[in-house]
């Protein structure tokens, strides 16, 4: 079978005789695995459609059991990104983590728009990439069915209070909590993943939850509630996502 398809290049592995092989989400068949001989230098269009924070559209080869890329030409190039080592960072990272959560040969098109989306608005941020980051993860905590209960507490249903249970999916009331700690002894790895969260960290998950990241260009949180809030994105990915380990966490 052969097709075209737009995509984006999540990471590339080296392999024998001058073949690499490209992890790529694609629009129509999500994330895939393709090999290649295709030059990496230079700056002919397939070489440059290699590159990372590049939307391309690729011609593609799949046999029984695997993908190969025959041709590749760049759509859009965010070369922008690579020159500032804060943005070459935070974005590395977002590749990272989305190849990390999405499924093999799963059509994730909300996501595929999201992803390019961000590249955009990463390039023409001057500063707070760390809140793009974070409402990134948020929205796509959403595209995978697990978006946070915000609205009401998270395990019984009454008014939700300022405490975000990662186990439990969201915020959790002030009895909840007591329950929890108190049935399990406070040494219990549910009650050690329950975090105070003050009303910044609340609004902002909401708004983030409720706002596409074009709505956010000029929002940036402060370094207190930035940090606060990455620490929990973070269990709350590892935990339901099993996102975890993730190398470029440490360059953020």
């Amino acid at each position: 079978m052969k097709a075209d398809t737009e995509g984006i290049v999540l990471r590339e592995t080296k392999t024998s005789y001058n073949r690499r092989m490209i992890h790529l989400f694609t629009r129509e068949y999500g994330k895939i695995s393709a090999g290649t001989s295709l030059g990496e230098r230079g700056k002919s269009k397939s070489a440059l459609a290699l590159q990372h924070f590049t939307f391309g559209r690729y011609a593609l080869h799949r046999g029984r059991d695997s993908y190969n890329i025959d041709a590749a030409e760049v759509i859009k190039s965010f070369y922008g990104i690579g020159e500032n080592v804060d943005k070459y960072f935070n974005g590395a990272y977002v590749l990272e983590f989305t190849s990390k959560v999405l499924h093999p040969e799963v059509p994730a098109p909300a996501v595929f728009d999201m992803l390019i989306d961000f590249f955009e608005m990463l390039e023409r941020r001057e500063k707070g990439f760390g809140t793009l980051v974070l409402a990134y993860q948020t929205r796509l905590f959403r595209f995978m069915g697990i978006a946070p209960v915000l609205d009401k507490c998270a395990v019984c249903g009454s008014a939700a209070g300022s405490w975000f249970s990662i186990e439990d999916g969201g915020l959790i009331c002030d009895e909840c909590r007591s329950r929890i700690i108190a049935e399990e002894g406070g040494n219990s790895a549910r009650s050690a993943l329950i975090y105070p969260v003050s009303f910044d960290i609340i609004n902002a998950l909401k708004y983030f939850n409720n706002h596409s990241l074009k709505q956010l260009e000029n929002i940036a949180l402060s370094e207190d509630t930035g940090k606060a809030l990455q620490r929990i994105v973070r269990e709350y990915a590892a935990y339901h996502l099993d996102a975890s380990n993730i190398k470029s966490e440490t360059m953020i």
